[in-house]
C-alpha cells in the first residue's frame, strides 16, 4: 500500500482546518497510509524526509497539474515502484532552499498565494481526488 507523508512547517490552530484535514485523512485511508507531521515554522523539513521517499515540494515556482494529471503522475510513480511519497509544505515564509533542493518534483497549486494552512487541506483533498480517480471511484466529476 502506498505510504504518503506530509511534512508541514507550522501547526493548525483553526478548528475548521483541523476538521477538514481529519476528514480527508480518513478518506485517504481507503487508498493509502497517510500521515501529517507538523514541524515548527523554522523546523528542519529536509532532515525529516523519510528514507527512500519520492519528495514533492509545494512551492509557487513548481509545475502545475490538473487533478487528472496529478492522478496520472501518482500512477506513473506507482508503476515505477515508488511506494512512499513525501510532500513538503512550508510555513508563512515558504520552504527553505534545502527542502526545495531535496525535492524530486516541485508542485505549484496555483499562481495565487494561499495560506499554508489552507494549502494543507487543498493538498489532502487533491490527493484523495487523484487516488480516487486512479481507483475508478466516482468522487471526481
Amino acid at each position: 500500500m502506498l505510504r504518503v507523508s506530509v511534512l508541514c512547517q507550522g501547526r493548525l490552530k483553526e478548528p475548521y482546518y483541523i476538521a477538514a484535514c481529519q476528514e480527508y485523512l480518513k478518506r485517504l485511508g481507503a487508498y493509502c497510509k497517510a500521515e501529517v507531521t507538523e514541524l515548527t515554522e523554522d523546523g528542519d523539513v529536509a532532515g525529516r524526509i523519510p528514507k527512500g521517499a519520492y519528495v514533492i515540494a509545494l512551492c509557487i515556482e513548481g509545475e502545475k497539474f490538473s487533478s487528472p494529471a496529478l492522478a496520472r503522475q501518482l500512477e506513473k510513480l506507482a508503476s515505477a515502484g515508488v511506494s512512499r511519497i513525501c510532500f513538503l509544505i512550508g510555513g508563512s515564509e515558504g520552504l527553505p532552499p534545502a527542502a526545495k533542493q531535496a525535492a524530486d518534483l516541485r508542485l505549484s497549486m496555483s499562481d495565487m498565494t494561499f495560506p499554508h494552512h489552507l494549502a494543507r487541506v487543498m493538498l489532502l483533498e487533491q490527493l484523495y481526488r487523484a487516488l480516487s480517480i486512479n481507483a475508478g471511484a466516482k468522487y471526481h466529476k
